[in-house]
């Protein structure tokens, strides 16, 4: 038997800077994610770990630790439940688990299958949610932060193009939203709120909702133009305000409000930039 691999991966060359995955069939009928990296292939089944292991007869370690976490939390009759915690090797044990489904996600993206993004990306949520609370560790509760944003907004963009693909426009433009605030809640509560609107990731999300906006019906842009006229002949400048925002918020140029003056004119009850969220 030839264990040889050149010619499998001369037929399939690396492309620098690009996440080269295809979906193959197993020769047990069953379909295979793979993606190929530098010095080789890696190959995943598409749905359960990526590696087909079921730790302790459960679909993954997560699961498996979870379900110690909730037998825990019920408490016997007369006894306090025993406290829940992961020890750095169950916290090691999560990590390499979760790099194989960062791999599956990445492959999946780049197969446009959104769905298997969105669950994996949640997954691996999950993972940082269990030990940012119950690793026994400061560095275990703490090492997998840093990844949360990039998360955050693979999980948002995947979702947003899944509506894309369902042509639905203004549900993509919802799931980016939900994506930013996610990402402005998450850096006010680690202490550093300013860091959102130069993060890597709210600038992915920003860029994408943008390209989105022409997409979203006309008559929705026409409405609120018709309905900033009204107000703006009423003299209602404060509905007038909020309306001019929508349009702002949606990438179109409202025709300015005529200057008021220091007894007619009302801040906008709607301010440019959302605040920070505690």
């Amino acid at each position: 038997m030839n264990n040889d691999l050149s010619k499998l991966l001369d037929e399939w060359p690396y492309e620098p800077g690009a996440i080269n995955a295809r979906l193959i069939q197993g020769e047990d009928g069953q379909p295979r994610v793979q993606i190929r990296v530098d010095l080789g292939i890696l190959q995943m089944y598409p749905t359960g770990r990526p590696d087909g292991q079921r730790p302790h007869g459960f679909p993954s370690l997560l699961e498996y630790y979870e379900a110690q976490l909730d037998s825990r939390s019920e408490e016997e009759e007369g006894a306090p439940a025993e406290r829940f915690s992961l020890s750095p090797e169950d916290c090691r044990l999560l990590r390499e688990e979760a790099v194989q489904y960062y791999h599956r996600y990445l492959a999946l993206l780049a197969l446009e299958d959104f769905e298997g993004v969105v669950r994996d990306t949640t997954r691996n949520l999950r993972v940082l949610d269990l030990c940012a609370a119950h690793a026994e560790t400061e560095g275990d509760r703490n090492v997998l932060e840093q990844f949360r944003p990039y998360i955050l907004m693979l999980r948002s963009r995947a979702m947003a193009s899944q509506a894309l693909k369902d042509n639905e426009p203004k549900a993509a433009v919802f799931a980016l939203d939900q994506g930013l605030d996610a990402l402005r809640q998450y850096f006010s509560s680690v202490g550093q709120p300013q860091l959102f609107d130069a993060s890597a990731e709210a600038e992915m999300l920003r860029g994408m909702r943008e390209s989105l906006v022409p997409k979203l019906p006309v008559s929705q842009h026409a409405e609120l133009r018709t309905r900033l006229a009204k107000a703006i002949e009423n003299e209602n400048y404060e509905l007038a305000a909020i309306l001019r925002d929508e349009l702002k918020m949606m990438g179109k140029t409202a025709t300015p409000l005529p200057a008021a003056t220091p007894v007619e004119e009302k801040p906008s009850a709607k301010p440019d930039k959302p605040e920070d969220e505690a």
